[in-house]
């Protein structure tokens, strides 16, 4: 995903790197309200970048967008655990 849309959309990508490198990754609760954040991020003219899943029959799986799409994602959960487990049983914030 990150390739495609740095190959899709450099002049983006090199301000991102520029400016944040920032990467936040978001969950939906399913493959409608993912469809849905991608058409509202195309129609408002924002760049964007749409993976549908082979092995799932072709399913909308991820979508990556320009930094400026921030205030599609604000509301939606974080993909990623903010703690995590370690191997000695000791618990890890991120």
């Amino acid at each position: 995903m990150a390739l495609l849309f740095a190959l899709s959309f450099p002049e983006t990508t090199a301000a991102w790197r520029r400016d944040s490198e920032t990467l936040a990754v978001v969950a939906t609760r399913d493959e409608l309200t993912l469809g849905w954040l991608y058409t509202d991020a195309v129609r408002a003219g924002l760049q964007a970048i749409s993976f549908h899943e082979p092995d799932l029959g072709g399913a909308l799986a991820a979508v990556a967008l320009e930094p400026a799409a921030r205030y599609l994602v604000r509301r939606l959960s974080t993909a990623m655990p903010r703690a995590v487990t370690s191997s000695d049983g000791e618990e890890v914030t991120l």
